[in-house]
């Protein structure tokens, strides 16, 4: 993502990463709290403090190859009102959807207020980057990343158990798949739909 440091650019990237990965995890505590959890709230996870949610090797690796992850939300979903397989689904879900909230909304401001130039353009198009990307890279299916708690409310119970198994070796597994470029296999293809379909909706809003 930074191919050279310059103050400039990090004037523009380390908010930006600090508001993509702020907005991730505060929906995933809200939506847990919601759901009847109170263990977000008790462990300050619903602020909107970056420094409440901030891993500083994720955020780091956010801002240097747009693959990177913050401090997870404890959750404990004994404390889910109905099914808690499928409050975990949900749970997991907020967070790329708030991303992908997030970078619509930046789409709208840049498509109505047009900047042509200067850090008011570059800040909302870095906006809408690396939100798309953040949300991608979390719907990877690799513990702990949020896709593999979608895909194990997809999967009959006995065989989403493998995943759980997974959880040790998943920081390991995304360091290697950072560290050798295979995720942007993975990442750039569902990147590359979310954004064209933020790009048109927010283009049909504009109208």
């Amino acid at each position: 993502m930074l191919t050279n440091f310059t103050i400039e650019r990090l004037l523009i990237l380390i908010p930006v990463v600090l508001i993509a990965i702020t907005f991730h995890e505060t929906a995933h505590g809200w939506v847990a709290y919601k759901l009847g959890d109170p263990t977000p709230k008790v462990t300050g996870r619903l602020s909107l403090n970056p420094i409440s949610h901030l891993d500083p090797l994720g955020a780091l690796l956010l801002l240097v190859t747009g693959f990177g992850w913050a401090k997870p939300v404890e959750v404990n979903p004994f404390y889910f009102k109905g099914d808690r397989r499928q409050g975990m689904m949900l749970v997991a879900l907020a967070g790329p959807l708030a991303n992908v909230l997030v970078a619509f909304v930046a789409a709208l401001i840049f498509n109505y207020w047009g900047f042509r130039s200067g850090l008011g353009r570059q800040f909302l198009y870095n906006l809408i980057i690396i939100n798309i990307y953040l949300a991608a890279f979390n719907l990877l299916p690799v513990p702990p990343l949020d896709g593999s708690k979608i895909l194990a409310w997809l999967l009959p119970r006995s065989k989403a158990n493998f995943l759980y198994t997974l959880e040790g070796y998943g920081p390991l597994i995304l360091m290697l798949l950072i560290i050798t470029g295979l995720t942007g296999y993975f990442v750039l293809p569902v990147a590359n739909i979310l954004l064209s379909t933020v790009i048109k909706l927010a283009s049909l809003v504009s109208l």
